[in-house]
């Protein structure tokens, strides 16, 4: 299959066709982007996909605490899945600004596809041992690491300017409402037919994503000034960040978050067996975090158009930190699974709130470059601090790791809020 030729590439009038169909409600600014022919069909099959990757990451959480009952494998396996990132996310956005952005997704879609129905396999046929699933792990964080970058720097190009905090939020939403939405049918996909079943249904939602990229009309790619080498063109991309200290402090306070914040998902098996919930249990806290994330994207949507958003990210990292530790604190199941709703949906607001803040400050012909950066620190903080937070668990406990991680990005925000850190124009 071939996809559409350059001519049929959306330009500012389509866009603009397409965004002013109707009179803009609150409703409809709530979900602009969406009103984009090819942001919808991208968000429809990443969505479908991105269901299809929560199913399987609670079975392997599941499986990998139960094979070995180990904290800090638990958080090896969530290091070696994210921390591709760190090693190969700066080639991938060197790569977004060089080459069709739909061929270097499709290829990662292929590869992630294939990854899954090996591990199908190998737990079905009762073969699987803990290398293979940390291999793969580690097969597939590679292969969204070179990806990452071109979709998330795709996006701006599919709706008006205007609309990109919106497109960010949207995008925010499909990946957490698929976080309530996987979880859930893995929980029962698991405990009828098994992991592999959780495995096997992942491996085909990739045929959703794929064809939606196949439809969308793509953008064209820059060509290539010069013959420049990738270390030099990665090279302009830290120099165009470095211009810019207000993308510096974005991308430091993405890692921050990250770093300390994410570890309270990560550990969520250990959360589940310690409330002797089970994996049924384990999705039920997973979609709960999942809701709070799905209702803080659609608050980003509908505020995506006001004015210091950088200052309602900051106090948003703020009660977030409050939540971590709170979440840490918890004895019961209720107040545990209030403190994760409410951490869901604070974090998504900081994530796409920063996101967007750092898309506005870029330049299409940087955008690839300068996202791998952010991705970097964002993406990167989570396999160091699930690392870590493995590591203190396993050796203290779950309230320690999470009480210390919460108190020190409350540290963090409270800084830069008290500072009145100006950052929505960097």
């Amino acid at each position: 299959m071939s996809g559409p030729m350059s001519s049929s590439l959306p330009d500012e009038q389509t866009l603009e066709s397409e965004a002013q169909a109707q009179p803009q409600s609150a409703l409809r600014r709530t979900f602009s982007a969406l009103h984009y022919r090819d942001f919808r069909l991208l968000w429809i099959g990443a969505f479908m996909s991105t269901c299809g990757t929560f199913m399987q990451a609670l079975a392997q959480g599941w499986l990998v605490y139960t094979m070995t009952g180990s904290a800090l494998l638990l958080g090896l396996d969530g290091f070696l899945s994210t921390g591709p990132m760190l090693l190969f996310s700066l080639f991938g956005g060197v790569i977004a600004d060089r080459v069709e952005r739909r061929k270097i997704m499709l290829a990662s879609q292929w590869m992630q596809m294939s990854f899954a129905l090996v591990l199908a396999v190998l737990i079905w046929t009762k073969s699987i041992r803990i290398w293979h699933i940390l291999v793969l792990s580690f097969l597939t964080g590679s292969a969204q690491s070179l990806s990452g970058p071109a979709y998330i720097s795709l996006l701006p190009l599919l709706v008006k300017r205007e609309d990109v905090p919106n497109a960010v939020a949207m995008n925010s939403m499909q990946f957490n409402l698929a976080r309530v939405i996987g979880p859930a049918l893995g929980g029962v996909v698991f405990a009828v037919w098994g992991a592999a079943a959780c495995f096997g249904f992942n491996a085909l939602s990739f045929v959703a994503v794929i064809i939606a990229m196949l439809m969308i009309r793509m953008p064209p790619v820059r060509p290539a000034a010069d013959n420049r080498g990738i270390l030099d063109e990665m090279r302009e991309g830290f120099s165009f960040v470095r211009r810019r200290p207000k993308l510096q402090l974005l991308t430091f306070l993405a890692f921050a978050g990250t770093f300390f914040g994410m570890p309270l998902f990560t550990m969520l098996p250990v959360v589940a067996k310690s409330f002797h919930m089970g994996a049924r249990g384990l999705s039920y806290l997973q979609a709960d975090y999942g809701v709070g994330s799905v209702i803080g994207a659609l608050f980003v949507a509908a505020t995506g158009y006001a004015k210091q958003k950088g200052r309602l990210a900051l106090l948003l990292q703020l009660a977030f930190a409050l939540l971590v530790v709170a979440f840490g604190l918890s004895t019961s199941v209720f107040f545990t699974l209030l403190t994760g709703f409410f951490a869901g949906a604070c974090v998504v607001g900081v994530v796409s709130l920063y996101s967007s803040l750092v898309q506005l400050a870029t330049s299409d012909a940087m955008r690839g470059r300068v996202m791998s950066i952010f991705m970097l620190a964002f993406r990167g903080g989570m396999p160091l601090g699930s690392l870590l937070a493995g590591s203190v668990t396993e050796r203290w406990s779950l309230k320690v790791a999470l009480v210390a991680n919460g108190t020190m990005l409350a540290l963090i925000a409270a800084v830069f809020v008290w500072r009145g850190t100006e950052l929505d124009e960097p």
